[in-house]
C-alpha cells in the first residue's frame, strides 16, 4: 500500500506538470476525442502534445508490457492512474479499438511477431482499427457468418460483407471473422484475420442513424488478399479468439455506464438548468432520480473494479462480461434520459451553437444503439440466465 501511495504522488506530480490545461476541459464534441491513425488530424497542438507525452510514459496502454508500448503497470497502479486523471478531469489521450479489443486478443492469442508488428503502433496511435464481426444475414447469431476465406496456398482470398462496422471508413486496418471451413458445426471453421483497409477489394459505405450521424458502415470484400501471417490463433478455431475479444468489447461498452470522469456530474447539469433551492435541486423528483443514478453508478464502478481484479488474478471474465455490458448499457441510457429531463426543451436543440450542434440530443438518441451493439440486451440476458444464474430451462 505504501508503494501505491508513493506511485500516486508520482503520478499526480507528473500529470500536473504534463497534462495541458486544454486537455482538462470536458469533452465538447467528437473532435475532442483522439482516435489516431494514419490520417488523423489533431484538433489542437495540446491534443497532439498530450498524446505524445502519454505515449512516452507508456500510459496509453499502462498494463501492456513495455516491449509492446506499455508501461508494465499492475492493475492496482492502473487504477491509481485513472483516479488521478479523473481528479483533474484529464481526457483519455487515445480512443482505440486496437487498445480496447484487438490488443487483449493479440496478447493472448497472437504470435510474438504479430505482437511486435501490431501492438506498438496501436499504443502510439499510429494505426486505427475497426471490427469486422456482424453480417446482414447473421443478426445476433454471430456464428452464422458467411464471409468466405479461401486458401490460395501462400495467402487467403476473402469475399463477403460486414455491417455495423464502426468507423470502417476512417480505419487503417480491420480485425475480421471469416469462414475458412463450411463443412462442420457453425462455430467451427471460423478464423480470425487481420488486413489493411487499403487492400484492393475493400469498400466501406457509411450508414446514417436517427441521430443524424453515425460511426457505422457497411463493409464489402471482393477478392481481398490476406497474407497468412495475419491469421491470429489457429485456423478454423477463430471462435475462441472471437469470444475472448467479445468479453473486452462488452466490458468497453458497459463502461459507458460509469459516471465518474465522464464530463460534468449529473447534479451540476441539472442545477445549471433548473436552479437550486436552499442548496438543493428545485425539482425533488429529479433530485431523487439523480441521487439514485449516482449511487448505482458508484456501485457499478466498484463491481467493474472487482471483476477486473479477479481477471487480473487469473479468473475468467466469461459470462460476467454480459452482466457488465447489460447493466452498463442501461445505466448509460438512464444517464442521458436524466440529462434530457434536466435540460427540458433546451435539450432538444438540434442545430445551434448554444447546443454545440445538438450534442446532448444526438448523444441521447445514440444511446439507443447501446442495447444492440456488442450483442443485444436480450442475448446478454439469456447468457446471464444460463451461465450466471443457472436458471432451469434457460
Amino acid at each position: 500500500m505504501s508503494d501505491l501511495k508513493a506511485f500516486a504522488v508520482e503520478v499526480r506530480d507528473w500529470l500536473e506538470a504534463n497534462c495541458p490545461e486544454e486537455m482538462r476541459q470536458p469533452i465538447a464534441s467528437d473532435k475532442d476525442l483522439c482516435w489516431g491513425g494514419r490520417n488523423w488530424e489533431f484538433s489542437s497542438e495540446a491534443q497532439k502534445t498530450w498524446l505524445e507525452r502519454m505515449v512516452a510514459k507508456g500510459w496509453t496502454v499502462p498494463t501492456w508490457p513495455k516491449e509492446y508500448g506499455g508501461a508494465g503497470l499492475s492493475r492496482a497502479e492502473e487504477n491509481v492512474l485513472k483516479k488521478e486523471m479523473a481528479r483533474i478531469g484529464a481526457r483519455s489521450p487515445l480512443s482505440s479499438f486496437g487498445i480496447w479489443m484487438l490488443g487483449p486478443a493479440l496478447l493472448k492469442f497472437g504470435t510474438e511477431e504479430q505482437k511486435l508488428e501490431h501492438l506498438p503502433p496501436v499504443a502510439r496511435g499510429e494505426i486505427r482499427w475497426c471490427q469486422g464481426y456482424s453480417e446482414p444475414s447473421a443478426g445476433s447469431d454471430l456464428a452464422s457468418l458467411a464471409t468466405k476465406c479461401d486458401d490460395k496456398g501462400d495467402h487467403f482470398i476473402v469475399n463477403g460483407q460486414k455491417v455495423w462496422t464502426s468507423y470502417a471508413d476512417q480505419a487503417d486496418w480491420i480485425f475480421c471473422l471469416v469462414r475458412t471451413d463450411n463443412t462442420g458445426k457453425k462455430h467451427h471453421g471460423i478464423s480470425f484475420v487481420l488486413f489493411d483497409m487499403e487492400t484492393p477489394g475493400v469498400e466501406a459505405r457509411p450508414i446514417k442513424l436517427i441521430s443524424g450521424r453515425s460511426p457505422f458502415c457497411e463493409t464489402f470484400f471482393e477478392d481481398v488478399r490476406v497474407e497468412k501471417k495475419n491469421l491470429v490463433g489457429t485456423r478454423d478455431k477463430g471462435w475462441d479468439v472471437a469470444k475472448y475479444l467479445l468479453t473486452h468489447e462488452r466490458e468497453m461498452i458497459g463502461g459507458q455506464g460509469q459516471l465518474e470522469g465522464q464530463g460534468r456530474p449529473l447534479y451540476e447539469i441539472a442545477a445549471s438548468s433548473l436552479g437550486l433551492e436552499d442548496g438543493r435541486l428545485s425539482d425533488s423528483m429529479l433530485r431523487a432520480k439523480v441521487a439514485e443514478a449516482e449511487i448505482d453508478g458508484w456501485a457499478f464502478g466498484l463491481t467493474v473494479a472487482r471483476k477486473l481484479a479477479e481477471a487480473k488474478a487469473g479468473a475468467s471474465l466469461g459470462a460476467d462480461s454480459s452482466m457488465l455490458k447489460y447493466y452498463g448499457t442501461e445505466l448509460n441510457k438512464r444517464k442521458f434520459e436524466l440529462m434530457m429531463d434536466a435540460t427540458g426543451h433546451d435539450g432538444l436543440e438540434w442545430e445551434s451553437d448554444r447546443s454545440n450542434d445538438g450534442k446532448l440530443a444526438r448523444g441521447w438518441l445514440r444511446t439507443k444503439g447501446n442495447s444492440i451493439e456488442g450483442g443485444t440486451s436480450e442475448v446478454q440476458l439469456n447468457i446471464i440466465s444460463k451461465h450466471i444464474l443457472q436458471l432451469p430451462g434457460a
